[in-house]
């Protein structure tokens, strides 16, 4: 019987070891967490008619972007979509 890393019914079935002290309340390791979170965020934004782009800019590029973003309090990618827009007459 293989120990199943996403089974929540039986999780300590097979516990590595035993620890004092209250219970982690994720079961799962962070590195799945994060796998787990990443995937259903990308659900919402399919689900939401998104698109995912990526780009690498300088640090001073990333600090303006953050500052304008808190200015106009909306999120850096707001910011972001709306200068695109802008820029493409959309």
């Amino acid at each position: 019987m293989a120990k199943e890393a996403l089974d929540r019914t039986t999780i300590d079935l097979f516990a590595n070891e035993k620890r004092r002290g209250r219970p982690r309340t994720n079961p799962l390791p962070r590195e799945q967490q994060l796998k787990v979170n990443k995937r259903n965020q990308i659900q919402r934004d399919k689900a939401n008619g998104l698109k995912r782009i990526e780009l690498k800019v300088s640090q001073d590029l990333y600090d303006a972007l953050n500052e304008q973003a808190l200015a106009s309090n909306i999120s850096r990618s707001q910011l972001i979509e709306l200068i695109l827009l802008e820029q493409i007459d959309c």
